[in-house]
């Protein structure tokens, strides 16, 4: 067969040797290609032969707007495409260190970008013969060759369906061309050792490549659309005839049988009740409206006016096939059309099995069942075809936009954290100057600042008390312009909403600037009004630790200044704490040098005041070390933002450790007369527990405030990553590389398309028209820190398409939140038009919406961005069903963790003996990490793809002539084995030898991982203790100051890799078992099984039996597979039951239950 694309046409001028080019599709290409005449070509020879990108559009090839100088194919002599931009670095877009809408909001410049599209705006692709017909067009592609050659060239069907062309080419027609039948297969994305090894691979989209493999060789036609939607349109098309050949029209027809006319034609009778054919404009419009609430009246209207016009028609009345015309164009979205296709076997619907697969392949559910999909149909099919078991297009969408597939786990939306550790171990969730909703100088005070507070699950709350009329405390800024409200009213609010969003303890941040005969009455109205609720309990002086959120439930506990233990008397005197003193400083040295240090003063407190403070102590911090000291573990330390920030920079390992066990609130700096708000993350990436926040100024900083708190049921708890709670760990918050033991994660968003993106609020600009674009931005420790953007998509609010996918690595996932921003590229006064901000731990994998949120947290109607996420482990380990093995690829030299040298022979030697037990963990874990790679790559799919989706892609290429297997798969051992029953072609045995790497490095692994997990685990136990004594070992051994501080800290830092390698090591095992058992579910489901009774000639006719008649032994297999993934899981829970019982633990939680669940399929030895 002739080389595709081989041949000639000269030049670069596409449009001139492309004959025979529709003229429809021609005005729709000089759009896009960018034409070059000669004085252009000579002009690329003086630059060297390189051709001029457009950096806004990532580089050359990404989205179809570059232009490549090229010469005759046969020649070789194609010029390479020049370098673009990568993703993650794009010259021309300034990165933006935020979105800050709180006070004077700043125009940043940015260079507009565009987006290129072959495709007419209002064209809609909702079915196999709309791709047929653009096929049949043909489209522009780009051609990739090795050594970084790119061709233009127009890709066409012929008319017969039988072969694929393309022109301009020197050979003659008849040789430049692929007959359909000898077609393998087609991948989409940079799938192919081509792309892979090409050298503007990362300038070329994942989302616009896809390849044709055929013939006999398995060779790959690699190809490069100018949008998503165009390597849609010919990945689905070419599917489509690949499945039926020739017949492809006539199963298109049959399908058109189709799901959504008749459901429509029905909505349509009800109607025309008069049954005359035809209903008033006003009905048809409310009827699309109730079908699409997004979709605005007017747009309805001028859709069926539109419509009306082309036929020169005078009625305003809409017929049926109007209805339906409209309701296609308005409500069809192609990105869905597509993603169905890709699991309904080349179907226009989902049947249950094909639901089923997409569930677990893709949205990472567990345990999925026929019933579970049937429950799907019936709740977002719309048309008869739920009776049927059938998901059309229309039910698809419903499903995609429902609650089920929203991007937040459902999980976090309960409290699903261990809340029985220490009051120290957690962030809380904090007001800074509740009382006040304005700014912080004149701005009024109200009680609506306490309750909007605490009804968003604000768990400390400020209250600044000064004396008032008619002895009355009130609460306000002192020293500052704003107004009062009396102290009682505001208890009184706080005893009513104080536990409305959460039953976790309350904190009330007292600043008391009463006299004594006013304390009182503080302390009378608190007794009366909390009561019980008052926690007044001493702390114990023989503990070590604050108690839990789970034992302070419906407490409310007093953080203010305290008597000293030996003072007698009725009344004593305290430091005092006044925050408006310093801000009233602030603003009244204007034009003056600014005072760094405020003036200490003394005031008296009753000691009846003094006795309703327990745990929360108000001391003022000296040092690091003096607390280490001295420091008592009930006592409070309040830290301006710019000292914090101070000791963050200079102090952050000692910041860390003083909050392993001690409660730090930080304040905003009194430079924030606007209420602005400082960045939370600055301060928990310390562990800092109490970061007080403006809740009165919206904007990035409580948009991170707010998202961050979501992810614990909202409670105002959240537990601090483990690192940061244990008692010797090394972690440094300011680090730009890795966390030492923490198993960096790859985050993968495909930004897909956007649904009715209001007008921005403050916009100026006429009409309702946008030019969205979207910003992904990852914030958490230095190290994670980034953000990526789309394009922009021109003046399409309604339903535009991105197609764009990003990638960021996540160094600290337990502190990393994402956050989604969409903007106006041509805007007016204002850009934004809105955000969600969600926890990394509560993404979920999968096609998700995510709901858009206002400037002020609420939801924007109807508005929500379609994404895909995937989340895969660089080393192994993580959440089951969310995280696969690494996608990196093998290193020539292994990077081993290393041990650090203390100088302390005793303790180096323990050290020393672990060096053998990580490098053979990190071997394990490895070698299955690259096995799994380099079968992803021979299945040709994408990094993000679980092996369930491998074994679903191998499946159709696993059979001979007459549709017989020539691989079967044995199930019988844990272990599943690939049995050859024919002569496979060269590709395929590539195929087969890296399958059986996957399974030795999985039985490696399995086997090998308890014994080094364990010797591990003890090399950790016995240095450990030299941990209480380790200053006086030193000191034995001459270590003195700062080479004892470099011992200490080595100690940490090699007791924190130990438990991260043994972690992750833990984390490998239980997810090399889940792939093993996506394995062996995907073979079950593919009928790729090898019967385990009788001979093996038996077993290979059963098998060829059950590529025959495939759906019948599908549904057989499962309803084994579902009693016997019953029987197993019964059975495992009684032991897991008696097993929790005996250690202690209880009842097994919710959490530990699904994190469990992965292991049933395969039960895991006895030392695991």
């Amino acid at each position: 067969m002739a080389e595709p694309g081989g041949g000639g046409g000269g030049g670069s001028n596409v449009s001139e040797g492309a004959n025979g080019v529709p003229s429809t599709l021609r005005s729709a290409l000089d759009k896009i290609v960018i034409k070059e005449n000669d004085d252009e070509e000579k002009g690329k020879e003086m630059n060297g032969g390189k051709c001029k990108t457009d950096n806004t559009n990532n580089g050359g090839v990404s989205n179809g707007d570059c232009v490549i100088g090229e010469t005759g194919e046969d020649s070789g002599s194609a010029q390479p495409e020049s370098p673009g931009a990568d993703k993650g670095n794009k010259p021309g877009l300034p990165r933006r260190s935020s979105i800050i809408k709180d006070g004077t909001k700043q125009k940043r410049e940015r260079k507009k970008t565009v987006s290129f599209s072959s495709m007419p705006a209002e064209k809609k692709i909702s079915s196999a013969s709309d791709c047929i017909n653009a096929m049949v067009e043909g489209s522009e592609l780009k051609k990739v060759r090795s050594i970084s050659r790119i061709y233009h060239r127009y890709f066409l069907l012929d008319a017969d369906m039988q072969s694929l062309r393309w022109e301009p080419s020197k050979k003659d027609s008849e040789k430049a061309k692929i007959d359909i039948k000898s077609v393998k297969e087609v991948r989409s994305g940079k799938n192919t050792d081509i792309f892979r090894s090409n050298g503007i691979y990362d300038q070329i989209s994942e989302d616009c490549a896809f390849s044709i493999i055929y013939g006999d060789n398995y060779e790959s036609l690699d190809l490069v659309a100018n949008s998503a939607d165009v390597a849609n349109i010919w990945v689905t098309g070419l599917r489509y005839l690949i499945s039926y050949g020739k017949h492809t029209l006539d199963m298109i027809e049959s399908f058109h049988d189709n799901m959504r006319a008749s459901w429509l034609s029905d909505m349509f009778r009800e109607v025309d009740e008069a049954n005359v054919g035809q209903v008033p404009l006003c009905k048809a419009v409310q009827s699309i409206k109730s079908l699409n609430p997004g979709l605005k009246n007017l747009k309805i209207e001028l859709k069926f006016k539109e419509l009306q016009k082309t036929k020169d028609k005078t009625s305003t009345d809409v017929t049926k096939d109007e209805f339906i015309e409209v309701f296609h164009e308005l409500c069809t979205r192609p990105e869905i059309y597509f993603l169905l296709v890709q699991f309904s076997s080349n179907k226009e619907y989902l049947d249950t099995k094909d639901l089923m697969m997409f569930l677990e392949a893709e949205q990472g559910v567990a345990h999925v069942t026929e019933d579970i999909s049937l429950d799907i149909i019936k709740r977002f099919e719309p048309s008869k075809g739920k009776e049927k078991g059938s998901l059309s297009l229309d039910g698809f969408t419903n499903y995609l936009m429902s609650a089920d597939c929203c991007i937040f786990d459902p999980e976090h939306k309960s409290v699903c954290q261990d809340m029985t550790q220490t009051l120290s171990h957690y962030y809380i969730n904090s007001s800074h100057n509740t009382y006040l909703i304005e700014d912080q100088f004149r701005g009024p005070s109200d009680i609506t600042g306490y309750i909007r507070a605490l009804k968003m699950g604000c768990r400390s709350v400020e209250i600044d008390v000064w004396d008032g009329p008619d002895n009355e405390p009130v609460i306000y800024t002192g020293h500052t312009m704003t107004s009062q409200i009396v102290f009682r009213s505001v208890i009184d609010i706080i005893n009513k909403y104080a536990f409305h969003a959460s039953e976790y303890p309350l904190i009330l941040c007292f600043e008391n600037h009463c006299s004594i005969k006013q304390q009182k009455v503080m302390v009378l109205h608190m007794k009366k009004i909390l009561g019980d609720k008052l926690y007044t309990t001493s702390p114990n002086v023989d503990e070590s630790y604050l108690p839990s959120p789970e034992s302070l439930k419906g407490k409310v506990l007093i953080k203010g200044k305290k008597l000293s233990s030996d003072c007698s008397g009725v009344e004593g005197d305290v430091t005092d704490e006044d925050e408006g003193m310093e801000m009233s400083q602030k603003v009244g040295k204007e034009g003056e040098e600014q005072q760094n240090v405020v003036t200490v003063k003394r005031i008296q407190i009753s000691k009846e005041l003094s006795d309703l403070v327990s745990i929360c102590k108000s001391v003022q911090f000296t040092d690091f070390q003096l607390s280490f000291q001295n420091q008592k573990y009930w006592e409070v330390c309040s830290f301006n933002e710019v000292v914090a920030n101070k000791y963050a920079n200079d102090n952050a390992g000692d910041f860390v450790n003083y909050n392993k066990r001690y409660l730090s609130r930080i304040f905003p700096s009194p430079m924030r007369i606007d209420s602005s708000n400082m960045n939370p993350q600055d301060f928990w990436k310390c562990g800092c527990q109490i970061v007080a926040m403006n809740f009165q100024t919206p904007g990035l900083m409580m948009d991170l405030n707010i998202g961050w708190f979501r992810q614990n049921g909202n409670c105002g708890f959240v537990l601090r990553p483990a690192i940061m709670r244990e008692e010797v760990s090394f972690f440094s918050a300011n680090t730009k590389d890795s966390v030492p033991g923490v198993s960096p994660q790859l985050l993968h968003i495909k930004i897909i398309s956007g649904q009715n993106f209001p007008k921005p609020k403050g916009s100026g600009s006429k009409g309702d028209v946008v030019d969205p674009y979207v910003y992904v931005e990852i914030h958490g420790i230095p190290a994670d820190c980034a953000e990526q953007r789309t394009k922009t998509v021109q003046q399409n609010g309604d339903n535009p398409i991105f197609d764009e996918s990003f990638e960021f690595q996540v160094n600290l996932p337990e502190l990393t939140m994402v956050r989604f921003v969409v903007l106006d590229d041509d805007y007016i006064g204002d850009e934004f038009i809105g955000q969600y901000t969600i926890p990394f731990e509560c993404l979920q994998p999968g096609y998700r919406h995510i709901p858009l949120q206002s400037l002020t947290g609420d939801i924007l109607t109807h508005a929500s961005l379609f994404v895909h996420v995937a989340i895969t482990n660089r080393r192994g380990g993580g959440k089951p069903h969310k995280r696969g093995l690494s996608v990196r690829k093998a290193k020539k030299s292994r990077d081993y963790a290393s041990m650090r040298t203390l100088w302390i022979k005793s303790i180096d030697e323990v050290f020393k003996s672990a060096i053998q037990p990580i490098r053979d963990a990190t071997d394990l874990r490895e070698n299955m990490q690259n096995a799994v790679v380099s079968f992803k790559e021979l299945c040709g799919l994408s990094p993000v793809a679980n092996l369930m989706q491998c074994i679903m892609a191998l499946s159709t290429r696993l059979t001979g002539p007459e549709n017989t297997p020539v691989v079967v798969m044995n199930l019988t051992d844990q272990y599943p084995t690939m049995e050859l029953q024919g002569l496979v072609p060269e590709v395929m045995k590539k195929i087969l030898n890296a399958y059986d790497l996957i399974i030795q490095s999985s039985k490696a692994l399995i086997e090998n991982a308890d014994g080094v997990y364990e010797k591990i685990a003890q090399c950790q136990k016995t240095a450990m203790e030299f941990h209480e004594n380790l200053n006086a070992t030193g000191a034995k051994e001459g270590l003195k100051e700062r080479k004892m501080i470099k011992a200490v800290e080595s100690f940490t830092w090699n007791i924190t890799i130990l438990k991260g390698q043994a972690d992750l090591l833990k984390y490998a095992k239980t997810e090399t078992t889940e792939n093993l058992k996506q394995i062996h579910y995907a073979a079950l489901s593919c009928g790729l099984n090898k019967s385990s009774t009788g001979n093996s000639e038996q077993g290979r006719k059963s098998a060829q039996a059950d590529f025959g008649n495939r759906k019948p032994v599908r549904k057989r297999i499962l309803i084994q597979l579902m009693y016997w993934r019953l029987e197993i899981i019964e059975r495992r829970m009684k032991i897991l039951a008696a097993r929790a019982a005996g250690m202690g633990f209880g009842a097994v939680s919710h959490r530990n239950r699904r994190a469990t669940l992965g292991t049933f399929f395969f039960p895991r030895s006895s030392s695991a």
